[in-house]
């Protein structure tokens, strides 16, 4: 009897079953390799002050924790909130298996207190804002981009690339400084590491010129993930260790009036757009609108919100910016499905089938035999798991398989 994904079982491999040949490849350093390597990873929304973080953060969540208030630092502790995402390959399985429990995944978003110039040292709430910079993996830069007198700009006049510049600036500005700390701490180990061993040696002096690239770059006005062709993968492992701020990965969220938003014009677009694409390359950019959106929010259904959206001729942009964010920081999903519960769950890229499974419980990390697999696209091109089967499609994967974006997989685990 064929086992149903979503389903686990106990079982032994059968001496037929064979593992495919490890592929032997060169790794190529790519930005995904920055960062933790985690399954728990956060966004925080970063800007200035008042530029619509903590509007934006309320949409997000689809309710209003944080406080809005037309003050400067009106969001001091930051705020943490579960972001449901969007997906179609989740709602198509939900329809596929009409399951008793539906699990969708989620991405955590940080709400942060808006930074001024001088914040690398100490003004405004420079030193706890840039700490909590440090605890979050992808950044979400928040841009004023509408001129409005009734709400004040802590420089006094709206433009969203100065306010880039400063915020870009501060963030390497802490990086250099923590580097020079870290570089003065690495000096006073090199007797320490030449009396161990040769190896130990070896390693002080490779972590040395890491180190002095680090700062070479920085000096010269440039971020760490815009960087990739400097980097070896000796360079990433050690910059891992350090999680700098300029490392981390990044988007704009462009927040616009209401009517530059259904227009899709705006005076300021052309600059961020430029600014962007020579200083953040291929970072996403995403126009909104904050007022409008936390006016869908607070509409009372579905059906109102999708008449007002074709009234304006719109689109709500929270699902758009949700899914940038999460796959912005290298998350993906493999889906368990089945009539009992379909469920995303969310991995880093880079997750073997093991530590895949240890999301599901942790015993299957340790126990773990196999994980059969299909991907979504060949079961929604064939319609069902026997077709997917009788396609030679279903896989039976080892220790050594990267699980990818889409997965749907039935792990078997030992005793």
């Amino acid at each position: 009897q064929a086992q149903r994904p979503g389903q686990f079982c106990q079982g032994s491999l059968f001496s037929s079953f064979k593992m495919a040949p490890k592929k032997k490849e060169e790794e190529v350093v790519g930005p995904w390799m920055l960062g933790r390597f985690s399954k728990a990873l956060k966004v925080g929304l970063v800007g200035m002050p008042n530029v619509g973080k903590s509007t934006l953060y309320n949409s997000l969540s689809k309710s209003h924790h944080s406080k809005t208030a037309n003050v400067p630092f009106c969001t001091i502790d930051p705020t943490e909130t579960r972001a449901l995402l969007e997906d179609e390959r989740f709602d198509w399985l939900c329809q596929l298996h009409k399951p008793k429990s539906e699990v969708k995944a989620h991405l955590t978003v940080v709400d942060i207190a808006g930074l001024i110039s001088g914040a690398s040292k100490g003004e405004g709430l420079g030193n706890a804002f840039l700490s909590h910079i440090q605890a979050v993996d992808g950044i979400i830069h928040v841009m004023r981009a509408f001129e409005d007198d009734d709400i004040i700009h802590a420089e006094d006049t709206v433009d969203p690339v100065r306010d880039i510049i400063t915020i870009c600036n501060e963030l390497r500005i802490k990086d250099r400084s923590f580097m020079e700390s870290k570089k003065e701490m690495h000096n006073r180990g090199k007797t320490a590491a030449r009396a161990k061993s040769p190896a130990h040696l070896k390693r002080w002096e490779e972590e040395m010129e890491t180190m002095e690239k680090i700062c070479a770059l920085l000096d010269d006005g440039k971020d760490v993930k815009n960087n990739m062709a400097n980097w070896t993968t000796k360079d990433i492992e050690f910059l891992n260790d350090y999680m700098l701020l300029t490392a981390k990965p990044t988007m704009f969220a462009i927040n616009m009036n209401h009517k530059d938003y259904c227009r899709k014009k705006n005076k300021f677009l052309k600059p961020i757009f430029d600014w962007v694409s020579a200083y953040a390359p291929g970072s996403a950019m995403i126009p909104y609108c904050g007022a409008f959106e936390e006016e869908l929010q607070d509409m009372a259904s579905d059906a109102e919100r999708e008449a007002r959206l074709k009234e304006d001729g719109t689109v709500c942009a929270m699902p758009k910016i949700i899914n940038t964010a999460f796959h912005m920081v290298h998350l993906i999903n493999f889906f368990t499905a089945g009539p009992d519960e379909v469920r995303a769950w969310t991995i880093r890229k880079g997750y073997k089938a093991p530590q895949a499974a240890g999301c599901i419980h942790t015993d299957f990390e340790k126990k773990f035999i196999m994980a059969e697999t299909m991907s979504y696209a060949d079961l929604k091109e064939l319609g069902t798991e026997a077709a997917v089967k009788a396609a030679g499609k279903y896989r039976q994967e080892g220790k050594l398989y990267e699980v990818l974006d889409g997965d749907i997989i039935f792990y078997k685990f030992g005793k």
